[in-house]
C-alpha cells in the first residue's frame, strides 16, 4: 500500500491546496481512506493530521472503510419514497443483514440510499453498481439478491 499511497503523492506538489485532489486521488485507487494514507498525506503536506481527518470527514464523498464489490444505491427521492422505498430498504437490510451505510461481512456489498437516481418514472428504484433495478416490491428485492444481485 506504501508504494500506491507514494506513486499518487509524487503527482502532486506539497501545496496545501492540493489536499482535497491527493485524498480523492488515493480513494480512487485503494477504494476508501484508510488512516495509513491519511497519516502519509498529512506527512507529506507538512500539515497537522487532524487536518486531514477534518477534511476528509467534512466531505459526505470520502469513505473510511472499505467497500463491498457491489454498491448498492437505494432512490429516497419523493417518487421513490411514495411508491414503497422505505419498504425496499427494509427488505435489503433483512436479505443482506446489513444497514444503510454497512458493508456485507463477505465484502460483496454495500448499502446506501441516495438522494435520487433520476429513474422517477421508474420508481421505486435502486442500483446495484451501474445497473438500475426498476418498480421494485419486497418479493423483487428477494429475487434479486436470490441472484446475486444480478438479473
Amino acid at each position: 500500500m506504501h508504494e500506491r499511497i507514494d506513486a499518487i503523492l509524487s503527482s502532486y506538489g506539497r501545496d496545501r491546496a492540493n489536499l482535497i485532489p491527493i485524498l480523492q486521488s488515493v480513494q480512487a485507487e485503494l477504494g476508501y481512506l484508510p488512516e495509513e494514507a491519511m497519516l502519509r498525506i498529512a506527512d507529506y503536506l507538512g500539515v497537522p493530521e487532524s487536518q486531514v481527518y477534518g477534511v476528509a470527514s467534512f466531505y459526505a464523498q470520502f469513505r473510511f472503510t472499505p467497500t463491498g464489490r457491489n454498491r448498492i444505491m437505494v432512490c429516497r427521492g419523493t417518487a421513490c419514497h411514495v411508491r414503497g422505498a422505505p419498504r425496499i430498504l427494509d427488505e435489503i437490510q433483512q436479505v443482506l443483514g446489513i444497514k444503510e451505510g454497512e458493508t456485507t461481512a463477505d465484502m460483496e456489498y454495500t448499502l446506501e440510499t441516495v438522494a435520487c437516481i433520476g429513474c422517477c418514472a421508474l420508481s421505486p428504484c435502486m442500483m446495484i453498481n451501474r445497473e438500475v433495478y426498476a418498480k421494485l416490491t419486497p418479493t423483487r428485492v428477494r429475487e434479486v439478491f436470490s441472484r446475486g444481485g444480478r438479473e
